[in-house]
């Protein structure tokens, strides 16, 4: 479908039948996500209600589709009513009906009579070795679709780890040459939003604000929207009493691992991630990986697969950057946990004085019942 000079976002909705209600409520869960003030929702309600759809060409290059899976299942407040309405969605070889030349052909439509003004949102690495032919759409490689749609997008959304940083396709050996989006287009404004796959809600939020505010969000030193990669998955983490506490699962199947201890030593990268898991949660805020007993990954980080440096990723990291504790994190559990029992000693000494204390007390407050017990006594 393509856009209309009336074809906004929200007359899109009217026309499946969202309520106003849905409407707005989808409006104030966006602005609550990127962190803007009560007025924000109105903000968006209003840019979404009289500015036109924006049409995007979505490419799938080397990837499991897992992004596109991510996106579709958004739950705040429907599904495909509310996400699939944001934009015209003119290419998308996994959701749309056609295909073959006719598919093509509306990739090249929407060039033609968008110059300038749609997005180019890219899932999936890009083989460069052989002259790119390991990925091939339409007898054009990745490499050629990538620069030719790239050159009059107005900006590049690049979907999940893959587009990102290459993510298991370019981890070595990386038999095909597989790089990143932003390796290849220098010249464009491009999103990185990270994860395998990203949060549902972080996907629509991205989108949300580039509708609204028609900017990109603030991004940080990796080009990663800072409203959703600005804190990390260690900060808001549901175990983090228990890594405070010096309370570590040692094996997957421990007494610790029953009762939702730390994941640290299973090799947890929650204290080196950024990302918004722990706050958001997938599924409609459901769980996340660390919630549902398994180790962060980390795979919105730069370098996901090959940072571990050939070790299993259930190998730690001692040191934690960012915890001003002074101490790696085994020394930490130890000296927490040698702390708390230095603290029950120091409670039980001191309640016992205390008591012995309350007895002395009474002892002297009491004087005449002490001496009537004493005479009868005698």
């Amino acid at each position: 479908m393509n856009v209309k000079e009336k074809d906004t976002f929200y007359g899109a909705l009217q026309k499946r039948g969202v309520s106003r209600r849905d409407f707005l409520k989808f409006c104030t869960v966006m602005a609550a996500s990127l962190g803007l003030s009560s007025s924000g929702a109105m903000t968006i309600a209003e840019a979404l209600e009289s500015r036109p759809r924006m049409p995007v060409i979505w490419r799938h290059f080397q990837e499991c589709t897992c992004c596109t899976e991510s996106f579709i299942r958004t739950s705040h407040p429907i599904v495909s009513e509310i996400i699939m309405s944001m934009i015209s969605l003119d290419y998308d070889e996994t959701l749309m009906v056609a295909a073959g030349e006719r598919a093509e052909a509306m990739a090249r439509k929407t060039m033609e009579e968008h110059k300038g003004n749609y997005i180019l949102a890219v899932e999936g690495a890009i083989p460069m070795a052989d002259g790119g032919i390991y990925c091939c759409v339409g007898g054009h490689s990745a490499l050629e679709l990538l620069k030719e749609e790239a050159q009059h997008a107005k900006a590049i959304i690049a979907w999940g780890s893959c587009a990102v940083n290459g993510c298991v396709q370019a981890a070595k050996p990386n038999p095909t040459g597989a790089v990143a989006v932003q390796d290849i287009i220098k010249n464009k404004p491009i999103i990185n939003v990270p994860g395998c796959p990203p949060i549902a809600e972080v996907m629509a939020g991205v989108i949300t604000h580039v509708l609204t505010f028609e900017r990109l969000p603030e991004l940080d030193g990796e080009g990663r929207p800072k409203a959703f990669y600005g804190h990390r998955i260690h900060d808001k983490c549901n175990r983090r009493a228990y890594f405070d506490a010096g309370m570590f699962v040692e094996s997957f199947d421990d007494e610790g691992a029953k009762q939702g201890w730390c994941l640290y030593k299973l090799g947890c990268k929650g204290p080196n991630a950024y990302n918004n898991c722990s706050n958001i949660g997938f599924n409609g805020g459901v769980s996340y990986p660390i919630k549902s007993g398994h180790p962060c990954i980390a795979c919105s980080e730069k370098g996901f697969w090959d940072y571990t440096g050939g070790q299993s990723i259930y190998s730690h990291l001692s040191d934690v950057p960012g915890l001003k504790i002074g101490k790696n994190v085994d020394q930490f559990g130890a000296i927490v946990v040698g702390g708390a029992i230095a603290g029950a000693a120091a409670h039980a000494t001191v309640s016992a004085v205390t008591k012995k204390m309350h007895e002395s007390k009474n002892e002297t407050t009491t004087p005449s019942k002490n001496k009537e017990d004493e005479s009868i006594g005698g």
